[in-house]
């Protein structure tokens, strides 16, 4: 008969890997675990972005992330979303998608 050492070893090691395994098939879904900017750009570049996504607050993230990628370089930048010029290209977005 297996001692309640080995069970609770094998218990746990089985946990483990259903939690590493979860965190894994979440990220290739494309689900971030944590937030991804670190820190934000609040100075204006408007003239310098090709695109922007912007990512809602969820559970593993309290903020809400704008995420700019750069036109000659394609580096990616994570914008300030309470500087002023920030919220009027996000209103100018939006209200190009209601037409």
């Amino acid at each position: 008969m297996m001692s309640s050492k080995v069970i609770v070893a094998t218990v746990v090691v089985f946990l483990a890997c259903l939690a590493i395994s979860e965190g894994m098939s979440l990220r290739s879904l494309g689900v971030e675990l944590h937030c991804r900017c670190i820190q934000t750009e609040s100075r204006p570049i408007g003239r310098h972005i090709e695109k922007l996504e912007l990512i809602p607050a969820t559970s593993h993230c309290e903020d809400t992330e704008i995420i700019a990628t750069l036109k000659k370089t394609h580096q990616k930048v994570c914008l300030d979303p309470e500087a002023p010029w920030v919220k009027k290209v996000i209103q100018r977005i939006m209200s190009q998608k209601k037409r």
